[in-house]
Parts: structure tokens; C-alpha cells; sequence
């Protein structure tokens, strides 16, 4: 037996690998080395981790988590961490190796708690490092005004009346120490400190930017640019006083707030109308901020909310807002495919007039409890592009741990909820879509994931299905999700994608109500209900490299290989082949065939209280309201999921409910509290 000594720096801590040629022909490294764990950036309500290690080619390795609040003696189990590594992100400008590690969150917790983490991994071929390992982290607490900290008063310009002091006529006379609409406009300094608050008393608030010496500091432009920060404990507050409706008008300026060189500003209360972007936080390669909290405010008539693609873009909250854009709001309508084809005028698809609420990148973000309508896209990670640093991304400017959940998100002409350009513990749970032009929930790219989709209800997706999941992407994990839309691929294949315990149901206008397209035949689906449709060709469909194709290939019989990284090698070996496509007219012979979905059942809409298939018309916008999404009594769904520890540990019968909602249980609250 020959040995060769491999070595590989993880996050500056050296792992060192012995790989044994065994039988003259094959080099082997299926025990694992125990790496580094990381801790990502909290948000509220989540935690999330990256555990690195080295071997485990034969990918049988596992890593479990365990927590507790801070004092308390018992242990909870929280979702197994999902072992990633090798999937290969290969589309336009995107070139990108998924390193080897497990990844994973913890969920629900409680904000701005301190919690003890025990992380241990396993392998039947051996572990060398410490396979366990103990922390304690915290959540990141809620942004509030600080206790202390000067008051100022702003009134419009045509207030009457006796005004609280210190009083200001607009925004930027008391943010800073003066306003000017001449060239004096630059010259003043801050006011505010951190922990300051700016109450916004009652009215319109409306620069005329044109105005040589007869406007408010926001000159040519018509925007308001704040540089001045808080600080994560005391922010710069601007809020309602609460004596009334407080109305940024942006008169059709591009942009309305400039906060790119502000971090930890606090806005509450306040109305924006009438601009193309609200809200310009961050810009790729050039400046962003941290801290931004935008909380019971309304956006409306706007092209864009909220925006940051600058990667060191920090802990955002953006929470219990009503952000509504522009288009139509009678009808739905998108922009590509042939179901929209045929409603397009002479001029094609219709102009986009509103493109996406709110676009964040960087990490420790959380966007919840919002609602929104009438956009091209609801909420979305930045498509990036390959992470900062690549191929040695740097872990300070990462985009991990970011969660959207409770979000109500109505009439968009193309995704409810795109993940893409997120690389590990992207979190998307309790969402509701409906009407949404193109397919709901979008993962183009993930460099690595997972991206957890969680208990998300989707509706009426004309164009495409429920998902879009393509080969820039990796990492998915798809649970207890009520999909009235079939599942279909799209682009080519993703890779390590997971599905358990979903209500996947469609109607007949597509043959297949679940086809999945993955370069990985690590790849998994069971537990699901499913609607098979009628009268089709096929109902489903699992297209994998051959099963014959092990993960690990080892060199030729005899030779003295250099052994690069063994699944970064594997994966270009899948796709230098073509997938096999299997294709199957009811769940039994899919099952047999592909060996996946053994346990899963078929379903029809009589397993809901109310719910029914969408019509025929692809422009019908359905009401939420009228429909019901729990399961009835006698429903085969019921009982009838795997559990799935941290994720589903309550439940009122035998076994977790399928689908989004667990029967006798409440409902989730979706929009703004």
C-alpha cells in the first residue's frame, strides 16, 4: 500500500489528509477530516453554520446539531446540516467550485438570546480532527430607538400651529445643521448622533429640486442623502411623530433616499410615493451600508423599494411594510414563455414599470412580514455573481444567512421570491404567493446553499411552475411547501436538491406535475403528495447522470494519479455525460424505476377545506382570502410526512402533516403584524 499526503488550508487552519491507494488501482479518502466551524452572521430569528472538512468522497459523512437556550439543561435537535461540496456553478459569468463542508440552521429561535450549539460529525470510515465541537452564539436583537438621545421635530412647510422644539421645516435641516437649495447645499455638517431620533410630524413632504435657493437640500437630484451613522445599539431614528399620515413625495425623482454611506439608520411610519428607487443602500464594488431598518412603513407608484448589491451589506430588518408598485392591478401579465405569448399587443411585453420591492445582498439580513403586489419580482437576493475573492471567496463579504419569511406576496410578473446569488443558509419559510407570471420560488445561481424553502404556500403560476431551480445551482432543500403548480426543471439541472414532505399538486395544462432535472445522483425526493395529472405523456419525471456513475472516480487501473480535489473532478465527469431521461405515467412506476418517493402518496384539492385549481385564464388574479389551505380530516396527507427534527417537531397527530399547514394547528401570519 502506497500513501500520499494531501494538505488543504480551510480558513487558515491546516488539515492534513492521508490518501491510501488500495488494491494497486484506486485512490481512496472515504474517511473525513473534521475542519473549522464558522459561524455566519445572526438574524433574529436564525442561526446558521459551515463546518469544513476534507475526504468523505464516498459522501456518507453526517453532521447533527444540537442547541439550548443559554442556562438550560436540556438539549433540542435541530435540522441535520447538509453535507455540500464539489457542485460545480458553470453558467455565463458564473465559474464556481462549492467547497467541501456541512451547512445548516437553526430556526424560530428567540430574538437577541444567547444559545449553547453542539455540532457533531460522524463517519462509519472514520473521522480524523475533533468531530465535535461546542459554542455559544446569539441572535441578533430587535433594532429599537435608543432610550436616550436628542429629540427634533420636523413640520411641513405649511404647518400652523404651535410646533415642538427644537422644529425644523424638512428632513435634512435637522438631520444635518442646515439645508440649502444653492450651491450651499454640501456644507453642512451632521446634527444627529447616534441614538438621536427625528420625529416626522404630519404632512407632505415634497422638495422642488429645481428650485435655486427655494427648495430643501436635495438639489438637482431630488435626493435625500444621509451620511451620518448610528450605531447597532443607539441607530439614527427617523419616525412618524404619530400625529398623522408622514408622505416622502419624490415628484418622479430616480432616487428618493441615499443611505449608501449610513449605517444603522432607523426608519418607522413614514409613506414613500412617486420615485423609481426608495431606497439606494448599496452598489456593487463601490459603497454600501449596514443596519438599515425600514419597519411600518408604505411604499407606493414606485419602480423600486429597498436595494443593496454591495457584498459587506450587514444586518438589514425590514419588517411589516406594504411595498405596491405600478402595474396593473386587475390583471396578471408576463413577460416571456408561450403561456403570455398570445396576450402580448404589437409593442410585445408590456414596459417594466416596477421591477422588484426590495433586493438585498451581503449577509445577516431579514425581510418579514411584509406585503407586496404588483411588481416584477417580490423579494430577492442580488444576482451577484461568483462571490468576492473567487475562487478563494472571501468569508467577511459572503452572502449567507439571509431569511425572508411572513411575506404576502401578490401579482408579480415574474418570481414571488428569488434566492439567487446566495451561497450558504439562504432562508425562505411561511411566505405566501399568489399570482405570480413565471415560476414562484427562483434559485439562479446558489453557490453551494442550502437554500431552505420551508412551509410556503404558492398559487396560480401560469408560466412555468411553482419552482425554477437551474444548473447555476446547488444545494436546495425543499420541505413542507403547498405547491398549487407543478414542479418542473428548467435551464438544465441543479444539483443536491432535496424535497420531503410537500403537496405538489397542478392541473392538466402541463403533462408533468413533478420533473426534476440533477447533475447529483446524491439528489433525494420523498414523502410528498402529488396531483398526477391526466392525459399526458408523462406525470413524472427523475433525469440523473446513469446510476451506474458512483460519485468517487478513481484513476486508471496502475496509474500514479495526482489527485486533485476528488468531487470537483466527479462533477465535471457528470457533465462531460448526458443525463438519463426517465419519464413515468403514474407515481407506482416512477417509484420502482428511481427508487425515490417510496413513501410518497397521491392526492387530489379534496384534501384541502377549499381549495381549487386556478381556470384557464392565465391573467386571473385569485384573493387569498378565498381559499383554505388546511387539510380536512380524512385528507391521506395528514400523518403522513417524515419528521424532520427542528423543523417539524410540532404536531398533532402520529406523524407531521404534508404540505405548508399542520392540521389544528394556526395558521401562519403573512403581511405586516
Amino acid at each position: 500500500m502506497m500513501t500520499r499526503i494531501l494538505s488543504q488550508d480551510f480558513g487558515g487552519v491546516l488539515l492534513v489528509m492521508g490518501l491510501a491507494l488500495v488494491t494497486g488501482s484506486a485512490w481512496c479518502a472515504d474517511g473525513t477530516s473534521a475542519g473549522t466551524v464558522f459561524v455566519e452572521p445572526p438574524t433574529l430569528i436564525s442561526l446558521g453554520f459551515e463546518w469544513t472538512l476534507a475526504g468523505d468522497d464516498n459522501r456518507n459523512a453526517t453532521a447533527a446539531i444540537e442547541y439550548r437556550q443559554a442556562g438550560e439543561s436540556s438539549w433540542r435537535q435541530g435540522p441535520a446540516l447538509l453535507r455540500i461540496g464539489g457542485e460545480r456553478i458553470n453558467e455565463n459569468a458564473l465559474q464556481y467550485v462549492t467547497p467541501h463542508m456541512f451547512a445548516g440552521s437553526l430556526f424560530d429561535l428567540e430574538p437577541g438570546t444567547a444559545y449553547e450549539v453542539r455540532l457533531v460529525m460522524s463517519d462509519a470510515d472514520g473521522i480524523t480532527g475533533e468531530p465535535q465541537q461546542q459554542l455559544v452564539t446569539s441572535t441578533r436583537a430587535e433594532p429599537v430607538p435608543a432610550a436616550t438621545g436628542k429629540e427634533y421635530h420636523v413640520y411641513p412647510v405649511d404647518y400652523v400651529g404651535e410646533k415642538l422644539q427644537p422644529a425644523f421645516s424638512n428632513l435634512l435641516a435637522a438631520y444635518y445643521t442646515g439645508s440649502s437649495g444653492s450651491d450651499n447645499f454640501n456644507t453642512y455638517p451632521p446634527r444627529v448622533q447616534p441614538g438621536d431620533t427625528i420625529l416626522m410630524h404630519a404632512g407632505v413632504y415634497k422638495d422642488n429640486r429645481y428650485a435655486y435657493q427655494g427648495g430643501f437640500g436635495t438639489i438637482s437630484s431630488g435626493t435625500y442623502f444621509l451620511t451620518q451613522s448610528g450605531t447597532y445599539e443607539a441607530p439614527i431614528v427617523i419616525k412618524s411623530a404619530g400625529d398623522g399620515e408622514v408622505i416622502f413625495d419624490g415628484d418622479g425623482a430616480y432616487n428618493l433616499f441615499n443611505v449608501m454611506a449610513a449605517n444603522y439608520n432607523y426608519f418607522e411610519g413614514l409613506t414613500f410615493r412617486n420615485t423609481e428607487l426608495v431606497f439606494q443602500a448599496g452598489l456593487k464594488n463601490i459603497a454600501g451600508s449596514s443596519g438599515l431598518t425600514i419597519k411600518n412603513s408604505r411604499f407606493e407608484n414606485i419602480g423600486r423599494g429597498i436595494y443593496t448589491d454591495w457584498s459587506g451589506s450587514r444586518d438589514y430588518t425590514i419588517t411589516d411594510n406594504v411595498l405596491i408598485g405600478k402595474f396593473a392591478s386587475d390583471h396578471l401579465m408576463g413577460f416571456t414563455g408561450p403561456v403570455w405569448e398570445p396576450y402580448f399587443g404589437a409593442d410585445g411585453p408590456p414596459p417594466l414599470v416596477s421591477e422588484y420591492a426590495i433586493k438585498v445582498y451581503g449577509a445577516g439580513h431579514v425581510v418579514a412580514y411584509n406585503r407586496i403586489e404588483n411588481f416584477h419580482d417580490g423579494v430577492d437576493v442580488a444576482t451577484y455573481g461568483n462571490p468576492d475573492g473567487s475562487p478563494a471567496p472571501l468569508r467577511e463579504r459572503m452572502p449567507v444567512s439571509i431569511d425572508f419569511y411572513n411575506n404576502d406576496i401578490s401579482h408579480m410578473e415574474d418570481n414571488c421570491i428569488e434566492a439567487d446569488g446566495g451561497a450558504h443558509n439562504i432562508r425562505i419559510f411561511r411566505n405566501r404567493c399568489f399570482n405570480h407570471g413565471h415560476r414562484a420560488l427562483s434559485v439562479q445561481p446558489m453557490f453551494g446553499g442550502p437554500a431552505y424553502f420551508i412551509r410556503n404556500v404558492v398559487y396560480h403560476a401560469p408560466e412555468g411552475g411553482a419552482v425554477k431551480f437551474t444548473a447555476s445551482s446547488a444545494g436546495i432543500l425543499v420541505y413542507h411547501n403547498t405547491f398549487i403548480a407543478p414542479v418542473k426543471p428548467m435551464l438544465l439541472a441543479a444539483s443536491n436538491v432535496h424535497y420531503r414532505n410537500n403537496l405538489i399538486l397542478g392541473q392538466s395544462g402541463t403533462p408533468e406535475i413533478f420533473a426534476v432535472e440533477t447533475n447529483t445522483n446524491y439528489s433525494s425526493s420523498d414523502y410528498n403528495g402529488f396531483r398526477s395529472n391526466q392525459g399526458g405523456e408523462f406525470a413524472f419525471e427523475w433525469s440523473t447522470p446513469p446510476f451506474s456513475m458512483m460519485v468517487n472516480f478513481p484513476g486508471e487501473a496502475g496509474t500514479a494519479v495526482t489527485v486533485a480535489p476528488l468531487s470537483t473532478r466527479a462533477q465535471s465527469d457528470l457533465e462531460s455525460k448526458s443525463r438519463e431521461v426517465r419519464r413515468f405515467p403514474d407515481l407506482a412506476s416512477y417509484s420502482a424505476a428511481s427508487r425515490q418517493d417510496t413513501h410518497s402518496v397521491l392526492v387530489d384539492f379534496d384534501t384541502f377545506v377549499n381549495v381549487q385549481p386556478p381556470g384557464p385564464d392565465a391573467r386571473t388574479l385569485y384573493q387569498p382570502q378565498d381559499f383554505d389551505f388546511s387539510l380536512t380530516d380524512g385528507s391521506v396527507a395528514v400523518d403522513a410526512g417524515i419528521l424532520l427534527p427542528g423543523i417539524n417537531d410540532v404536531m398533532t397527530g402520529s406523524g407531521p402533516d404534508l404540505g405548508a399547514y399542520e392540521r389544528n394547528l394556526p395558521a401562519p401570519h403573512y403581511g405586516p403584524r
